[in-house]
């Protein structure tokens, strides 16, 4: 069996833009780092920026995605609700109540190895409600562990520091944790001292003159006035796709190499 195995992780996919991005250059990149498996961020990658769709799972699944992951969006579809406990492929974060469709894990083969996915959602200036991060993973990490040597994470949180605190109390423990949620990619991608990679946020893949894949102006307004607006993906090029490789030891799950993804689109067709 393989020694290494690689994964490309690509964060907040926005809209029709980064529906297309990702059926554009998925399969490309995956060629040139040869990377063995794809995991992605599709919470925003409904038209509208919100949500997720069974179809659009589906046609991420397609085009090369081995596992979804999401966040505070994820319910914004209620069809989505009932294929969150039929498709495995696709998880919520797990320190949301129990009660809620779906699961915050899943476990996939990749070259005959088994690897875990862990989504975890962030408190601080998010949902303050929510159960603790920290403990949640803490109390997963034993069945997850049972399941799979090579763990990844992604903590869907606003705050930098909770990131960072994230990563540093799974280090060593964890193969990788990615942050995502706030769309703009940081240029901190490391191994941390136990093994784990780390970035603070993957970024997003959408416009690349636009507010967070939103169109810039009405939110800008909204800033001058303070008065409701009604924020829209923009759709208009140039684009761009983020993302990171991340390449594991398969015998000791530990990380050995991240590397930041950055592609810039000028050309892209945009896709129904």
């Amino acid at each position: 069996m393989r020694e290494k195995l690689k994964f490309l992780f690509f964060g907040d996919l926005i809209g029709r833009p980064g529906r297309a991005l990702f059926q554009k250059w998925a399969n490309k990149l995956k060629e040139q780092f040869k990377a063995d498996a794809i995991i992605i961020n599709g919470e925003n990658s409904a038209d509208n920026g919100r949500g997720i769709t069974p179809s659009i799972a589906q046609s991420f699944f397609d085009a090369g995605a081995s596992a979804i992951t999401s966040g505070n969006h994820i319910w914004f579809h209620k069809n989505v609700h009932n294929y969150l406990d039929e498709e495995s492929r696709i998880i919520r974060p797990a320190n949301y109540p129990s009660s809620c469709p779906g699961k915050g894990y899943t476990v996939f083969e990749v070259e005959g190895h088994s690897v875990a996915l862990l989504n975890l959602q962030g408190r601080v200036f998010m949902h303050d409600d929510l159960d603790c991060p920290f403990r949640t993973a803490e109390s997963l990490y034993s069945l997850l562990r049972s399941k799979a040597q090579i763990i990844f994470v992604d903590f869907h949180a606003e705050a930098t520091s909770e990131k960072q605190g994230l990563g540093y109390f799974l280090d060593g423990k964890v193969s990788g944790v990615v942050g995502t949620h706030t769309h703009v990619q940081t240029a901190d991608e490391k191994i941390l001292p136990n093994g784990t990679a780390y970035i603070t946020d993957l970024g997003f893949s959408g416009n690349k003159y636009s507010m967070l894949g939103l169109k810039k102006e009405p939110i800008i307004d909204k800033f001058l006035t303070q008065m409701p607006h009604r924020f829209v993906v923009e759709l208009k090029g140039p684009f761009v796709i983020n993302g990171v490789c991340i390449e594991v030891d398969t015998n000791t799950g530990k990380a050995s190499k991240i590397e930041r993804i950055r592609i810039e689109d000028d050309n892209l067709q945009l896709i129904e």
